[in-house]
């Protein structure tokens, strides 16, 4: 992944309505016909007839020019306009639909092109619409993120599309400005080349054949042997020159079976178990699905981050941390919020500062539903777990054994508790802040087992990440008093400290279940949260689609 850093962009940045006010009025009958199409914001010869989401872009692209058609020339479609279209045709291989731009309808629509009005208007109005919905469906995605309650702000990279527009209807080469519209982060180019291969597999229909279900393990005997050496060579987990024995399931083909294990988030241990045959099973198709739904997730991505960021995918269970230059990749394992009744939120924030020997202050839902019970039962219990009681303005009551006035106001919210620092606490021995309304962070923890499970949705919604020294070190990198030894010293300590970040670190918590690494593997995960499906609803509505 990389920033974009394009200075072209720079000059399409959101710009108000009112900049581009003057109206000429139109000079003849075709752009009499455009004004009125413009108002009227519908055309049903296209895929998708209403654009009234674009009507007043379309109000100021056309009016400083007296509504005067931009696409053609002496009833001819202009070489920028068939640029455009030769677009639309290929917009598949984006990652997006040909069918919503007409790919299908322009041949037709290009033939019965006349002199007429009534002609002009109606092909210039529906290549503006289409142009419009091209670029913003590359650049912001189709589903505004804030629509499925995800906290992601894709309104600051808007385009104003106008001015855009009449960039490219002046341009030499239309394709350069669009190609530059989309994402530039590497992970988005390595998934639409995933795509274009998955997409391969699933047309041929001896790929999606099922394979029979029989829990198998190394060195035992599978009768569909050929079957599944052929899907994982297809699938590039075993070498085309790898031998396999055809009946007995060992050597080679339990070493990509690892492979495809590892790819899915599956305990690499080669056995053929319930969960394997669930993911080999899954037809091709769907694999391309969550390609495609992971593409239209990254174009909600910023467009360009000041400072390498962190990124953890949810349903990934991994924490993505780059280099300065966004060439080096550090990883690592982190636990997120429970499927059922504790999701991690997806929103984007800022880190500022790291926390060490944190106290945890327990959340009132916490507090009510977790901890309240279990103190009605034994008053001593917080004392001896390392809990203390403390007032609104975080001053500790020094008791031992909650009695029943404080019980009763521990259940009102007017005491409230918190965790000790130390390495029973909670949050383990570090947290990194960056506020936000949904008070998640990152933080370590004193349960590392969970770390070795495949599955990591352990969580009350915050964070845990697998190395938080590591961590820290990363995220204090610019600071050179903050040394491995320091870092350590601080996490082991006696009292809580905090150390400042010189400047603010990107985070974004992602969820997306296609995902490509650096050396090019495509990787799929469960849909823990069902968030796949609300997408694919949403997706499945249609233009327009809610701003």
């Amino acid at each position: 992944m990389r920033p974009i850093v394009a200075a072209f962009l720079l000059t399409l940045a959101v710009r108000p309505l009112t900049a581009q006010s003057v109206t000429v009025p139109p000079a003849n009958d075709a752009a009499r016909r455009v004004e009125q199409l413009v108002e009227v914001s519908r055309l049903d010869e296209l895929r998708w007839p209403d654009f009234t989401d674009y009507r007043k872009h379309l109000r100021n692209f056309y009016a400083p020019r007296g509504y005067d058609v931009a696409w053609t020339r002496d009833a001819k479609p202009t070489p920028q306009a068939l640029a455009v279209i030769a677009l639309f045709k290929a917009a598949d291989v984006k990652g997006i639909n040909a069918v919503d731009y007409d790919a299908p309808r322009w041949d037709e629509r290009l033939r019965a092109l006349n002199s007429s009005a009534e002609s002009l208007a109606r092909f210039d109005l529906a290549l503006s619409a289409s142009v419009m919905r091209y670029i913003s469906d590359l650049h912001i995605g189709r589903i505004n993120p804030h629509n499925l309650r995800f906290e992601l702000d894709i309104e600051s990279k808007k385009y104003y599309l106008p001015r855009l527009l009449d960039e490219i209807r002046g341009s030499a080469d239309p394709a350069a400005i669009l190609a530059d519209v989309e994402p530039h982060f590497e992970e988005y180019h390595r998934l639409q080349e995933a795509l274009a291969k998955y997409r391969r597999l699933a047309d041929d229909p001896e790929n999606d054949v099922a394979l029979p279900e029989t829990k198998t393990r190394p060195g035992e005997k599978y009768a569909a042997l050929p079957q599944l050496a052929r899907f994982l060579r297809q699938v590039g987990d075993l070498p085309a020159n790898a031998k396999v024995d055809k009946s007995v399931y060992s050597g080679a083909i339990v070493e990509a079976m690892k492979r495809f294990q590892s790819r899915h988030g599956l305990e690499p241990d080669g056995v053929l178990s319930a969960r394997t045959f669930h993911a080999l099973n899954v037809p091709l198709s769907l694999r391309v699905r969550q390609i495609l739904l992971a593409l239209e997730r990254w174009r909600w991505m910023p467009a360009e981050f000041e400072r390498a960021p962190i990124v953890v995918n949810v349903p990934e269970f991994i924490l993505h941390a780059w280099s300065d230059d966004m060439k080096h990749e550090t990883t690592m394992r982190v636990v997120v919020g429970q499927a059922y009744s504790h999701q991690t939120p997806i929103f984007e924030a800022a880190m500022r500062y790291v926390v060490f020997r944190p106290y945890w202050n327990v959340p009132p839902s916490i507090q009510q539903k977790e901890l309240v019970p279990k103190v009605a039962k034994d008053p001593g219990y917080l004392a001896r777990n390392g809990y203390e009681v403390v007032t609104a303005d975080d001053k500790p009551l020094a008791i031992a054994r909650v009695d029943a006035a404080t019980l009763a106001r521990l259940r009102s919210g007017a005491l409230e508790i918190r965790q000790k620092p130390g390495p029973s606490n909670a949050l383990g021995l570090v947290k990194f802040m960056f506020p936000n309304s949904n008070n998640v962070y990152l933080h370590s923890t004193p349960s590392q087992l969970l770390f070795s499970k495949s599955r990591r949705d352990f969580s009350h919604g915050c964070i845990r990440v697998e190395d938080p020294a590591r961590l820290a070190a990363w995220v204090l990198r610019d600071q050179p008093q903050w040394t491995p030894e320091r870092i350590k010293a601080a996490m082991n300590g006696k009292d809580p400290s905090q150390a400042n970040l010189t400047k603010p670190i990107p985070i974004v918590i992602l969820y997306s279940t296609a995902a490509v690494t650096q050396e090019g593997l495509v990787q799929f995960f469960d849909d823990i949260y069902g968030h796949d499906e609300t997408l694919e609803n949403a997706l499945a509505a249609g233009y327009p689609y809610p701003a």
